[in-house]
């Protein structure tokens, strides 16, 4: 099978787990079994059983209970004192589910005002396990991480916007090389990732925050807002977790509302199920064998 049918297959992969989580989190209540499943995604019931195991680490019923606004709210409860204890320690983002050391640097104010004026940023188009994705890259880093929701001319739009002065060139034999080590899983090395991002000091400040919420962990907008000392300032906080320039890496889908609704999430309310679910079920596994 040659690259392009190997992502080709993993965009619809994803697709289809998608759609059978968007159903699973719409009919958890009725227990849907695996044929009903298998049926919605066009596959057999051990296909597609064998398809989810090797995307979620577990079965399709067991991950309904990663769906559920309880365990939501469990997990807001769960997180509170590992998130205090990474903060209290001062440890930064990493790498305990995908083995990545995340480094922000941030523009300068005369680059900032510069919106990237003589700037140069390779991007592409790549598979990723959360469907397909836009990596851009300057000399200095990674400067943009989104997932394609809609048209990739979409996606290259909101790249541009973000640097409108900057020379953007389309270069997936350039970003590709990181775009497989990103998403590659169990590599078993640590993988250091600069990036460079444009941002007031105060959506620095919080995005420097937010690498700091372990995987498999939430937390509230006010909480956040309470650790960056800005306790009053939670619509501050959260408008700088939506204008997250970089998906995933800097992970601003761990922030939900201290009711245990998810809220929204720039690259789509279901990808952000998806994203949750996935660590939960991931670091849960982990927990539960080192128990």
């Amino acid at each position: 099978m040659n690259r392009g049918n190997a992502a080709s297959r993993k965009n619809t992969d994803y697709e289809r787990i998608a759609r059978a989580i968007l159903y699973l989190e719409q009919n958890y209540r009725q227990q849907p079994d695996l044929k009903v499943l298998a049926r919605g995604a066009g596959l057999s019931e051990f296909h597609f059983q064998r398809l989810f195991r090797r995307w979620a680490g577990i079965s399709p019923k067991r991950f309904v209970q990663y769906l559920t606004a309880g365990h939501a709210v469990r997990m807001l409860h769960d997180s509170r004192t590992s998130i205090d204890a990474a903060y209290d320690s001062g440890l930064s983002s990493g790498g305990r589910l995908h083995d990545l050391l995340v480094n922000i640097h941030a523009v300068t104010p005369g680059e900032l005002k510069r919106a990237g004026e003589g700037l140069s940023i390779h991007y592409g188009f790549h598979p990723s396990a959360f469907g397909e994705c836009l990596l851009a890259v300057t000399a200095r880093g990674v400067c943009h991480l989104g997932f394609v929701s809609s048209n990739r001319r979409a996606a290259t739009a909101e790249l541009a916007a973000e640097w409108p002065r900057a020379h953007l060139k389309e270069s997936p034999r350039v970003t590709a090389p990181l775009a497989s080590r990103l998403f590659a899983r169990g590599n078993g090395h640590t993988l250091d990732i600069d990036l460079y991002v444009r941002g007031t000091n105060f959506q620095i400040k919080i995005w420097e925050a937010l690498l700091r919420i372990p995987p498999g962990d939430v937390v509230s907008y006010e909480e956040l807002a309470r650790h960056v000392q800005a306790p009053r300032a939670v619509r501050a906080v959260a408008n700088a977790v939506a204008h997250n320039p970089v998906a995933w890496l800097i992970p601003c889908h761990r922030v939900i509302h201290k009711s245990g609704a998810l809220g929204g999430y720039r690259w789509g309310v279901t990808r952000k199920k998806v994203l949750l679910a996935w660590e939960a079920a991931k670091t849960g596994d982990v927990k539960s064998s080192a128990g």
